[in-house]
């Protein structure tokens, strides 16, 4: 898997990321210790409207980049929404008020939701082999599983020695780290982006309407609605579950959360091996089938009354979810990378951006206000079966023989000039090489 790092391009912008990662986890911490110093008892509720005006910076503002990344260079788009969330995280120290916290996140999470689709469509041009791409997009997922575990950590560490404010600073030098990481990187010329033509609206609607047309696209959807289930329970009611239910130590709850996270980390290690012998199509939907068996598991223990049993079968229930969205989200690249071409790649990464935020939008609110007015029963009942259901809608969405879209290729045994049309579709061979079947005949089969 680290052989991927020997290409010096990717090495800058993944070491960019995982730096930027944790800094962005040090401002998680150091936020919460702000709110809790402006707002007191009503913390939670700051911190909760800060996560939902996180959710809606996503949904709207990540379209709205992929319609005009085409006419801005990427390297330039990447380094100045980096130099933006450094700058906005430098303010945050000198806030006193909460709606100055509000207009500060919404600024710091539509630079986040500039940067990430781009950085995702710009990784595919630098390692065009799939086998290489594939490995890639198993070290992001580790990177944000480990972001996960080693931040709350080094925060800790850093606020035994100083005060929370200090821990911004630590942001604002992962930004600029990585937006100098960024600059020395030397990204492969983009495609020209004529084929997404159009209007500002037409362009910002581009990804969504690809995502729309594609049916591997459309389960998906229905798959990011499943895993945003889940991953909303973990993150909603993990404390919940372990003071309240369980009886247990806050030095708990980070415990559980790590069993997520190592969960995860486990089959974002065994995917690339296992995607070189089965379909996406395959991995996905067992994953979406596995979150809904763990569900079950869930409800199980949720109406057991009481059992030393229960805290070791929580820490492998959040593992077993931290696998399950694992096994949907890491191939995730791979279907929008052969399903558009290179010069909309930026749009459609985008558009998945968006929209499988859109989800968390959903399920954030709904796990939370279930948890608390019905119990966590309900909760656990209700987002288990909207996993359930848009598991079953990814699966009659994804026909068996529809695993594969459109994919790059290239022939180079045809004279300059030779016509190709935009629809040939791959068709498999024994034979050492590929052939493609044409609709219009241009192309004759050697």
């Amino acid at each position: 898997m680290l052989s991927v790092l020997r290409n010096r391009t990717y090495r800058h912008l993944f070491t960019a990321q995982v730096i930027a990662l944790v800094g962005t986890g040090l401002a998680t911490v150091a936020l919460g210790l702000l709110a809790y110093d402006i707002a007191g008892a009503d913390a939670g509720s700051v911190l909760g409207t800060a996560l939902a005006i996180k959710m809606v910076a996503y949904v709207a503002i990540a379209p709205a980049i992929g319609a005009v990344a085409d006419r801005l260079p990427r390297r330039a788009l990447l380094a100045g929404a980096d130099l933006v969330r450094a700058t906005v995280a430098l303010t945050l120290p000198f806030v006193d008020q909460v709606w100055q916290v509000y207009v500060l996140i919404f600024l710091l999470q539509s630079a986040s939701a500039a940067f990430t689709p781009t950085f995702q469509a710009v990784i595919p041009d630098v390692l065009p082999a799939e086998r290489d791409y594939t490995r890639a997009l198993s070290l992001s997922r580790l990177a944000y599983d480990t972001e996960s575990l080693f931040s709350p950590a080094l925060a800790a560490a850093l606020l035994s020695l100083m005060t929370y404010n200090w821990l911004f600073l630590g942001t604002v030098a992962g930004f600029l780290a990585s937006a100098a990481l960024v600059v020395s990187s030397l990204l492969p010329k983009r495609a020209a982006p004529e084929p997404l033509g159009g209007g500002v609206y037409a362009k910002a609607t581009a990804g969504t309407r690809l995502f729309l047309t594609r049916p591997h696209l459309r389960a998906l959807l229905a798959l990011d609605l499943a895993v945003a289930a889940a991953g909303a329970v973990v993150t909603v009611n993990t404390v919940v579950y372990v003071r309240d239910e369980l009886d247990r130590g806050a030095a708990d709850v980070s415990l559980a959360l790590g069993a997520y996270g190592g969960g995860s980390m486990v089959a974002a290690l065994l995917l690339p091996r296992l995607l070189d012998r089965v379909r996406d199509r395959t991995v996905m939907l067992r994953g979406a089938l596995l979150l809904t068996l763990v569900f079950a598991a869930l409800g199980a223990l949720t109406a057991a009354g009481a059992g030393l049993w229960r805290w070791p079968a929580l820490l492998l229930t959040w593992a077993a979810f931290g696998a399950a969205c694992s096994m949907v989200l890491t191939p995730t690249g791979r279907l929008i990378r052969r399903a558009a071409p290179p010069e909309a790649r930026t749009a459609a990464f985008a558009a998945q951006f968006s929209l499988s935020h859109s989800c968390w939008l959903l399920t954030y609110p709904l796990a939370g206000w279930l948890g608390a007015v019905a119990g966590l029963q309900s909760a656990v009942v209700a987002l288990g079966l909207i996993a359930l259901t848009a598991g079953l809608l990814a699966v009659r969405l994804w026909p068996a023989g529809q695993e594969r879209g459109p994919v790059e290729h290239e022939h180079s045994d045809l004279r300059a000039g030779h016509p190709h049309p935009v629809d040939a579709v791959r068709v498999r061979s024994g034979r050492r090489h590929s052939h493609h079947a044409l609709g219009d005949g241009l192309h004759a089969r050697r």
